[in-house]
Order: C-alpha cells, then sequence, then structure tokens
C-alpha cells in the first residue's frame, strides 16, 4: 500500500524535473489554476458518491492523486505534511 503512495510521489518529482510532453500530471504541476479547480471539483465527487453510495473508492483515489499534485506544484512536501500530523498524536 505504502509503495503506491511512494511510486506516486516519485512519479510526480520526476515529472517536476523531468517534464513529459503532453502529460496531465506536467499540466497540474505548471497550471495551479488548474490543479486547485481539480482538487475542489474531486473533492466535491467524492461527497457525492459518498452520499449516493457509488464509486467511493474511485473518487477517493481521484482525490488523493490530485491533492499529491497541488501540493507538489505549490512545493509542499507530503513528507512535512505527514510530520506535521504526526506531531498530532496525543
Amino acid at each position: 500500500m505504502l509503495n503506491t503512495l511512494e511510486n506516486l510521489i516519485k512519479l510526480v518529482r520526476d515529472r517536476k524535473t523531468s517534464p513529459i510532453e503532453g502529460s496531465y500530471t506536467n499540466k497540474l504541476l505548471t497550471d495551479k489554476s488548474l490543479s486547485k479547480a481539480k482538487v475542489l471539483e474531486e473533492i466535491n465527487e467524492l461527497i457525492e458518491s459518498v452520499e449516493e453510495n457509488t464509486n467511493k473508492i474511485h473518487e477517493a483515489a481521484d482525490v488523493f492523486y490530485h491533492l499529491l499534485m497541488y501540493l507538489e506544484a505549490n512545493d509542499i512536501k507530503i513528507e512535512d505534511v505527514m510530520s506535521e500530523l504526526e506531531k498530532r498524536k496525543k
């Protein structure tokens, strides 16, 4: 499970340093407005799918992907987010 997340992080960071023409990931990394819009759209779709009990896993995966792209596009490292969560343990 963590390998999947690590692979996704590696992919996004590779695309940041070595862009691939036509890559959707690169579009999200370079167009912050698009990235923001997609995060908002995907969160709304997840909420809808939970309420309607349809496609919840698919929509949750979309949220994770787009949120990670948004974070990386804005130079927010997932490691820093995880450290912040660790600090919040009680």
